[in-house]
């Protein structure tokens, strides 16, 4: 009797335990225990077109389910510092050939997940309405950051006025200068600032973003400026680890969609070209 007893126990114990991981295993979700999708993503752009570009997107993602926080830089730099420790999702700010130099400065992972727009950079002057009054041994001003300060001299040399050596390309610095029949004085800022510059130099080299911020049109204001066939288009951009992820993804559809093409185009009309 005690030994029925006893196997009568241990039966209604095990069946215990199946009921027990029955219900544990009814409780997991019907995706096999994928992650929640996720349903906000924040993005780091500068001040100026990206910013408001962004911020269309935002209100376009928003009725498709994703939520865009934007997150404004005054520079080329922390974007993508903030990107690598992690603080932001994406950011929209920078082309194919500043990227690829940062990554090899830093030793960062930022990959581009897809093209956006092409800001032509342009040469404004307060002082002087063609490149051909620009005075002899005057200072003009170009930027600091190795892309875009090899891309204004790749710029002053379209305009005809230096000539770099050959093949230094998106390497070029101010020491590759062969010809400068000027005798033009180089004076390198923070992009940012040129804009805010332009009283203390005959001419400089300003990104567009920076320019329309400081309320400038690169149609009617530049005295030069880069051809709608530049090189230079800007992209979003992420950490390699998270290059995969669909709200990633979604931000990309949204952003290269015919709502936020037709904004770009009515908003700044021509001054900032779609890449699709």
């Amino acid at each position: 009797m005690k030994k029925t007893g006893l196997l009568l126990t241990t039966l209604l114990l095990a069946a215990s335990l199946v009921t027990a991981c029955g219900g544990k295993q009814e409780a997991a979700p019907a995706n096999g225990g994928a992650a929640a999708e996720q349903t906000s993503i924040k993005v780091g752009v500068t001040g100026g077109p990206h910013e408001e570009i962004l911020n269309k997107v935002k209100e376009v993602a928003k009725g498709k389910g994703l939520e865009v926080e934007v997150v404004v830089f005054n520079d080329y730099v922390q974007p993508n510092q903030a990107l690598d420790k992690g603080n932001l999702d994406v950011n929209s700010f920078q082309t194919i050939p500043f990227l690829a130099k940062f990554n090899q400065d830093h030793k960062t992972k930022i990959v581009e997940v897809g093209k956006t727009v092409t800001y032509p950079m342009g040469l404004y002057s307060t002082k002087h309405k063609k490149v051909e009054d620009i005075p002899a041994g005057g200072v003009v001003g170009i930027q600091n950051d190795p892309t875009n300060r090899a891309r204004a001299l790749l710029l002053f040399q379209a305009a005809g006025l230096i000539k770099l050596k050959d093949g230094v390309g998106d390497n070029a610095t101010p020491l590759d200068i062969v010809e400068n029949p000027k005798n033009l004085q180089f004076k390198e800022l923070e992009a940012a600032f040129l804009a805010r510059s332009l009283s203390n130099v005959e001419v400089a080299s300003i990104n567009t973003n920076f320019a329309m911020e400081a309320g400038y049109s690169p149609k009617k204001d530049a005295i030069f400026a880069e051809t709608a066939d530049s090189p230079y288009v800007n992209i979003l951009a992420v950490n390699e680890t998270n290059k995969d992820n669909p709200a990633v993804k979604k931000l990309v559809d949204i952003y290269r969609s015919e709502e936020v093409k037709k904004f770009i185009d009515e908003r700044f009309e021509g001054a900032v070209l779609p890449s699709w």
